[in-house]
């Protein structure tokens, strides 16, 4: 478990030595691909930090359209918190875009941490308004920047999906058409701009 004890020592500030006792509070699964972690209308159980592979998180309106609230490759969390927390039946999806080890996170697993590890209480406060502040500019993003500059942001947050996912998942996430984001990309190409996916 490479990916979560560099987590839980370089972000949460858990001792190295101490990391292993964290597995106390999850565990570990083999997720194939297309595979289901939560559908609408279940309630979520869990926080999944992904150890390897690709998990995405979205929504399907009246007319079966697919958005992408949320990618989670290696090293990030992803869970439908409203559901978790407030023990509401979810609206959403999270589904294995790639064959992936999940980390299933019981629900108090953050507060375990800090009993355990009180040194670990500012960096989890820390990731919580990280995570806030993540959701505020994602939406303000939506309502009104320009499709280039979504895309640009894409990159940003996500440098290593560009192959990693098909054109259309892209365009879902980025609340456009494919066809649109064809346009951007080739207007990006006629500015010589080319991504950096290392």
């Amino acid at each position: 478990m490479k990916n979560i004890n560099n987590y839980l020592a370089k972000v949460l500030n858990v001792p190295l030595e101490k990391v292993n006792m964290c597995s106390l509070h999850y565990e570990v699964k083999k997720i194939p691909k297309n595979q289901f972690l939560l559908q609408y209308g279940e309630i979520c159980r869990h926080i999944y930090f992904v150890e390897k592979g690709l998990i995405k998180m979205y929504s399907i309106d009246k007319n079966g359209k697919e958005h992408i609230i949320q990618f989670a490759p290696e090293n990030w969390l992803i869970s439908d918190r409203s559901s978790l927390y407030f023990n509401e039946k979810s609206i959403y999806y999270i589904e294995a875009v790639e064959d992936s080890e999940i980390l299933f996170l019981h629900p108090d697993f953050f507060n375990k941490l800090v009993e355990q590890f009180p040194n670990s209480i500012e960096r989890s406060d820390i990731l919580l308004q990280k995570h806030i502040k993540s959701l505020q500019n994602r939406i303000n993003s939506l309502l009104g920047e320009t499709a280039e500059e979504r895309y640009m942001k894409f990159i940003k947050m996500y440098p290593d999906l560009l192959l990693r996912v098909p054109q259309w998942m892209i365009a879902s996430y980025l609340g456009i058409t494919p066809e649109s984001l064809s346009r951007v990309r080739k207007e990006l190409a006629r500015k010589n701009f080319v991504p950096d996916n290392k």
